[in-house]
C-alpha cells in the first residue's frame, strides 16, 4: 500500500479505497429484518459536492447540511427519484444521503430537463442499483418504476461498439470517449452482469427487458477486449478512454494523454477475472495484462502525502501536496500512465506538456492521483484464478510476492 504521512486524512484514505468499491456498485444490502443503504458507492459524488466549487451544480450544500441516516431507505430513495432527470439518468456530484430543503427540491425539480446526466463518479448504475434493492425490500411500485426508467436510459446510451460515453446525452468533448475512467464502463457492466445472473433485486425484469440486457452485455464485453491496447506486438492493458468509433486510446483532459492506464486496467482486469467459464479470448486477456502488470511495476519508492500552507486553486483548496520518496522496502507500485511505445512512467498538466516525473508537474496538478497500488491486488489474486480457469496458460513465470 502506498505509505501516507498525513493522519486523519479521510478524504484520501477513501479515495485509495474507491476502486476497490467501485466494483461491487450494489448500493445497498438488504435482508427481510436488516436493511439500509450503503453509502459507498455514493462517496465520490457526495465529496465532490461538499469540498469541490462546481458553478454548474443546480444546488449547493448548506452549511451543516444535515443528513439522512442509512436505515432512512425510502427517504433516501425518494431524495433519488428528485434527482433522477426526465431522461431516466442522473446528474453526478450531489449528496444521496442529504436531508433537502423545500428550495433545494424545487430546484431540482425545476431543473429535471436538464440533460447532465452522465456515469462518471459512479453516477446512475449505482442509483438504479440502490433502488432495485430498495424496491426488493419495499415493494414500493415507483422505485422499480423509476428503475427500469434508468435501465433504458443506460442501455439507450450504449454505442453500436458496445462501449459507454462518460455523458449521455453526448456532449462535444471529450467526454464522447468510451469511458474506463474512474470505472465508468466498468461499473455499467458490473450491474448489467447482476441483470444477467438474475439477483433477487433484479428478479422483476420481464423477459424483453432481460434480453436487451443480455445483449448490451455481450457487446460490452466484446468491447472491452478489443480495447485492449496491443503495443510494441503485444497485448498490455486499456486507456482511460477510448474512441468509440475505431476503439483507439484517445484523450481525455488535459493532463490525460492517451497511454497505457493501469489504474483503470486494474479493475477491468478485475471485472474479467469475476467472470465464471471465460472464454478463451477473456483468459488471454487476463493472462496479458497481468503480464503487463509484472513488467510495468515500479519498484524502491514510495509515494508521500504531507501537510502545506494552504493553496487556492479555482476548484478547492488545498492543504497536502505529495512527492516521491526513495525507499528501497517499499512494496511495488504502479505509475497511473505509461506513455505509448516506450512504456515510461508520464505526466502531465492542464497545458498537456509531457512529464517524465511527478516533480515536474505544477503544484495544482500534483493532487491527482499519479500513481497506483490498485494493480497488486489483481497480481494477489492472480495465482487462484490461473489454476482454476488457465492452468496450462500460464504466461507468466514469475509474479511479484505480494
Amino acid at each position: 500500500m502506498l505509505k501516507i504521512t498525513k493522519k486523519n486524512n479521510l478524504w484520501i484514505t477513501m479515495l485509495l479505497l474507491l476502486p476497490l468499491l467501485s466494483l461491487c456498485p450494489c448500493s445497498c444490502r438488504a435482508n427481510s429484518t436488516n436493511y439500509e443503504i450503503d453509502p459507498a458507492p455514493f462517496y465520490s459524488s457526495m465529496h465532490h459536492w461538499y469540498d469541490i466549487y462546481d458553478k454548474s451544480n443546480i444546488i449547493d450544500p448548506k452549511p451543516d447540511q444535515p443528513r439522512y441516516s442509512t436505515s432512512q431507505i425510502t427517504e433516501i430513495a425518494d431524495n433519488i427519484l428528485i434527482y433522477q432527470k426526465d431522461n431516466g439518468g442522473w446528474p453526478k456530484n450531489y449528496d444521496m444521503q442529504a436531508i433537502l430543503t423545500d428550495e433545494q427540491k424545487d430546484l431540482l425539480i425545476k431543473a429535471k430537463s436538464k440533460l447532465d446526466t452522465t456515469f462518471d463518479n459512479s453516477t446512475t448504475y449505482s442509483h438504479i442499483e440502490c433502488l432495485a434493492k430498495v424496491y426488493e425490500a419495499t415493494g414500493i411500485e415507483k422505485y422499480k418504476t423509476a428503475c427500469l426508467k434508468g435501465i433504458d436510459f443506460t442501455l439507450a446510451a450504449q454505442y453500436p461498439s458496445g462501449g459507454w460515453p462518460q455523458y449521455f446525452p453526448l456532449q462535444e468533448n471529450y467526454s464522447r470517449h468510451i469511458t474506463f475512467n474512474d470505472d465508468a464502463m466498468v461499473g455499467i457492466m458490473q450491474m448489467l452482469k447482476d441483470m444477467t445472473d438474475n439477483k433477487s433485486h433484479y428478479t422483476f425484469l420481464d423477459a424483453q427487458v432481460r434480453q436487451k440486457v443480455t445483449d448490451a452485455y455481450q457487446k460490452g464485453l466484446d468491447c472491452i477486449l478489443k480495447c485492449q491496447i496491443k503495443d510494441n506486438g503485444k497485448l498490455t492493458a486499456w486507456c482511460q478512454q477510448h474512441d468509440a468509433t475505431d476503439l483507439s486510446p484517445a484523450k481525455a483532459r488535459a493532463y490525460e494523454l492517451p497511454s497505457i492506464c493501469n489504474r483503470e486496467s486494474a479493475s477491468i482486469v478485475l471485472f474479467l477475472m469475476s467472470l465464471d467459464n471465460p472464454s478463451k479470448e477473456v483468459i488471454n486477456s487476463i493472462e496479458s495484462a497481468v503480464q503487463w502488470f509484472e513488467d510495468s511495476k515500479i519498484t524502491g519508492i514510495r509515494i508521500e502525502y504531507f501537510e502545506t500552507p494552504p493553496f487556492k486553486t479555482p476548484l478547492r483548496i488545498l492543504t497536502t501536496d505529495v512527492r516521491v520518496v526513495e525507499d528501497p522496502t517499499a512494496s511495488p507500485i504502479w505509475a497511473r500512465f505509461y506513455e505509448l511505445k516506450t512504456h515510461r512512467p508520464l505526466f502531465s498538466n492542464r497545458q498537456s506538456d509531457v512529464f517524465y516525473s511527478l516533480a515536474e508537474v505544477d503544484r495544482e496538478r500534483r493532487a491527482y492521483g499519479w500513481y497506483t497500488d490498485l494493480p497488486k491486488t489483481v497480481m494477489m489474486q492472480y495465482p487462484k484464478w490461473q489454476k482454476k480457469w488457465a492452468p496450462d496458460q500460464n504466461l507468466v513465470k514469475q509474479l511479484m510476492t505480494p
